[in-house]
């Protein structure tokens, strides 16, 4: 049977080797999602999600997370949780509830106390550190690839049944309460069994704009290739940013249909991401957007002993 999963940055390796071993012994998609973010957001080393992560500009992490189940379309997410360990966790749990299953802030906090979720504090030596610095730099333009990136996964198990999640700390010194794209559904994520699944990384203000994770779906159903949809997805919408606005953000997406074939697309010069299916092993790749073209390359032992996120 046909199962596959695929996940933004190289820093979802270690998840998506244990998410490929779930999904080949017929493991659920939900649990092998969780597996490729949890695995994320516990790791320290990485400084835009979970644990470590970077604080906004009062210096507080507030982390966003979100799950949905591609088969019933239910949805779950949660926004601006401070100190508990698997914001990702609180978004599946949301995501079987009726009612009420975007929540934010302290609604969000006393939900996870409630319904028994670990609190900790996320904060490192590290991550205080690098916002003390750049207290004292007093930067004003940020970039979202600049120490921040969100981790998104989607992908289908042997059941056929999809689904798609993501987790983020935000961007570096967000003002506070700041929501991005990665916990909405449409722009962050997107998954319906019947097609396929998306989830993107970048700046969150011009992702939302563009819904750009339900777009790359709904080319998929309109029978585009996952590959296909992605890069049109994002390309048209990149070239409307720059028409309408002269600018645009950083966008990249990554994308999977309901027979495990997978796509990515970004418009930026350099995006990682990770994939395995049944049919491949978890593979490192890097894309890229020059002279007009998407360029996707495996990434050498070289480039992922030496980058981690």
């Amino acid at each position: 049977m046909k199962w596959g999963v695929i996940a933004t940055w190289r820093m979802a390796l270690d998840g998506i080797k244990k998410a490929a071993l779930m999904l080949d012994q017929d493991g659920s998609i939900f649990d092998s999602l969780q597996q490729v973010i949890t695995e994320v957001e516990d790791c320290p080393d990485y400084t835009s999600v979970g644990y470590g992560a970077l604080p906004n500009e009062k210096g507080i992490i507030e982390l966003d997370a979100a799950f949905m189940d591609g088969t019933t379309l239910s949805f779950g997410a949660v926004s601006g949780v401070i100190n508990f360990k698997n914001p990702v966790k609180i978004a599946r749990k949301l995501m079987d509830e009726r009612f009420n299953t975007f929540l934010a802030g302290q609604g969000a906090q006393e939900y996870a106390q409630i319904n028994g979720f670990e609190e900790k504090n996320m904060m490192t030596d590290c991550s205080y550190n690098i916002w003390q610095k750049k207290l004292l730099e007093k930067k004003e333009v940020l970039k979202p690839y600049d120490g921040h990136d969100t981790v998104g996964t989607a992908g289908v198990d042997t059941s056929s049944r999809m689904a798609a999640a993501t987790s983020t700390s935000g961007l570096f010194m967000k003002k506070t309460g700041r929501i991005g794209d990665s916990p909405l559904p449409g722009c962050g994520l997107y998954s319906d069994s019947s097609i396929g699944s998306a989830t993107a990384t970048g700046l969150g203000e011009d992702i939302m704009k563009g819904c750009i994770c339900y777009e790359t779906v709904r080319l998929m159903e309109y029978g585009l290739s996952p590959q296909d949809a992605a890069q049109k997805a994002v390309e048209q919408f990149n070239k409307k940013l720059m028409d309408r606005r002269g600018q645009a953000g950083d966008i990249s997406v990554v994308c999977m249909n309901k027979d495990a074939k997978w796509g990515a697309a970004t418009n930026t010069g350099h995006f990682s991401f990770v994939t395995a299916t049944y049919s491949e092993k978890p593979t490192v790749y890097i894309a890229s957007f020059r002279d007009g073209k998407q360029i996707i390359l495996p990434a050498t032992e070289e480039w992922i002993r030496n980058n981690k996120e």
